[in-house]
């Protein structure tokens, strides 16, 4: 382990120029565009493989989410809203570049290195939402699953990508061969940080969670902070299964696997309750925007059925598809005060909105790199620009076994995957379910989404079939 501590230091000191590229990717303000008033904090709630059924707010039956239905029954609930793509790494690259899935740098879990199959990380060219607003002032953390770096070079990793406090779970082997265990969470790139062990806590964002607590007591309070909260359920991964007794009266009726999963999300939404319970007591909520949401659909891993809960509301697809189960999730924003309470908007919006819309939130330009737009009227109540479409893909196999496409364009919404060589069409008004391919019905509107598949995919040296359409 001093060995590769070593290595990394090393590394490290023959790649300090790459922190300039930190400084390129803060944002520049002039002195007529200081700020006035106090600027809002902002915490982001991700959450992992969480359907678009598995909140009560959403209609689920069985698994009981109390606090975050009380925060969507005092904020703003979505009903169209859309995570970056459908697996997580690109998803989460989308959410914090602010580009759509046919322009970022990530577009799959893994990707094409030196012509064998590995990570891909973030390209230093790409400004992160914590580079955006650690430039402008704001105390930046990251607490969680990041998955936009690769282990052998620390810059890639949150605390080299705009966050002053990161703790992140790192997993891989290095380029020398060492192991990284992802029990381990490095606070601040420093390896000899914290273990975290199963049998001392609930479940691993519990662990999590403690260390955003102990952030908010030690944090500048002169200064406005983004916590980006990276949370691991309900993930699917044996070793996080937590051992506890919640829905234990359900073991005759469920199987263990799918009470666990439950479980888990239950133990999530306590978390949260902690987190926003601590922001309450030491005055800061009624200046902290909460937004909450999921990387993409639910996932149907280590003999979880995703239909057991209804996971993604009914909606055609899971984890790694891109029809709407796959892709449609949760999105609650809460900021007292500001945003009205109780009520739900059908606005589509999309991970790439979250970037433009932080930087309206803190009064800051909104980068030029972004897809997305503001969406801060529509939280406010006032009047707010839409999408002329929406757009996805998708570069591993699982649900479609091929590079896939999406867009929606309105109530349309077109899918295409490689190997199929056809465009379908639903109209989701009608057919939310995406139960009844209409293409042959509407060539005219086929044509417009082929025109999106074509102009929005750009090349990708990691993936050989990005940029363009497959041809019929």
């Amino acid at each position: 382990m001093k060995l590769f501590k070593l290595i990394l230091a090393i590394a490290c000191f023959f790649t300090l120029t790459a922190c300039n590229q930190t400084e390129n990717n803060q944002v520049k303000l002039d002195k007529k565009e200081k700020y006035t008033g106090k600027r809002p904090n902002i915490v982001f709630l991700l959450a992992d493989d969480m359907g678009y059924g598995e909140l009560g707010s959403y209609g689920q039956k069985d698994i009981k989410t109390p606090f975050l239905d009380e925060l969507a029954s005092n904020g703003l609930q979505f009903t169209d809203f859309y995570a970056g793509t459908s697996v997580c790494s690109p998803s989460r690259a989308i959410l914090m570049t602010g580009q759509h899935a046919g322009h970022v740098s990530i577009r799959a879990n893994g990707g094409l290195v030196n012509g064998k199959k590995g990570r891909v990380p973030l390209h230093k060219t790409e400004m992160t939402i914590g580079e955006m607003l650690q430039g402008t002032g704001y105390q930046t953390a990251m607490i969680g699953k990041w998955h936009l770096g690769v282990p052998e070079d620390m810059f890639t990793w949150a605390k080299g990508r705009g966050f002053d406090y990161a703790v992140q779970e790192q997993w891989g082997v290095t380029n020398k061969g060492n192991v990284l265990d992802e029990r381990e969470h490095w606070v601040n790139n420093d390896q000899d940080s914290v273990f975290y062990n199963y049998n001392d806590y609930k479940c691993l964002d519990e662990f999590r969670t403690n260390f955003a607590l102990d952030y908010l007591d030690k944090k500048d309070n002169s200064k406005p902070f983004f916590l980006y909260m990276s949370y691991r359920i309900p993930h699917a991964h044996e070793f996080f299964l937590s051992k506890n007794d919640l829905y234990k009266d359900k073991t005759e009726e469920w199987l263990e696997i799918e009470r666990r999963h439950a479980a888990r999300i239950t133990m999530l939404d306590a978390q949260i309750k902690r987190l926003f319970e601590k922001l309450e007591k030491s005055g800061e909520l009624e200046n902290t925007l909460i937004i909450f949401s999921s990387d993409n659909g639910p996932h149907k891993e280590n003999y979880h059925d995703n239909e057991f809960f209804n996971s993604s509301g009914g909606l055609k697809g899971y984890k790694r598809a891109l029809y709407e189960g796959g892709i449609r999730v949760p999105m609650i924003a809460y900021w007292k005060g500001k945003i009205r309470g109780g009520e739900t908007t059908d606005l589509q919006a999309v991970f790439y909105d979250i970037m433009p819309t932080l930087a309206e939130v803190a009064n800051i330009p909104i980068p030029e790199q972004t897809d997305g737009i503001s969406i801060l009227p529509e939280l406010l109540g006032n009047p707010q620009k839409k999408h002329d479409h929406l757009y996805w893909e998708i570069h591993e196999g699982g649900y479609h076994k091929s590079m896939t496409q999406a867009a929606r364009k309105g109530k349309w919404k077109a899918v295409r995957t490689a190997n199929a060589n056809k465009t379908e069409l639903y109209n989701l008004e009608t057919d939310l379910f995406e139960n009844q391919n209409i293409a042959n019905e509407h060539p005219e509107m086929v044509e417009q989404m082929n025109q999106i598949f074509e102009k929005e995919s750009v090349k990708n040296e990691h993936y050989p079939n990005a940029g363009g359409l497959f041809k019929n």
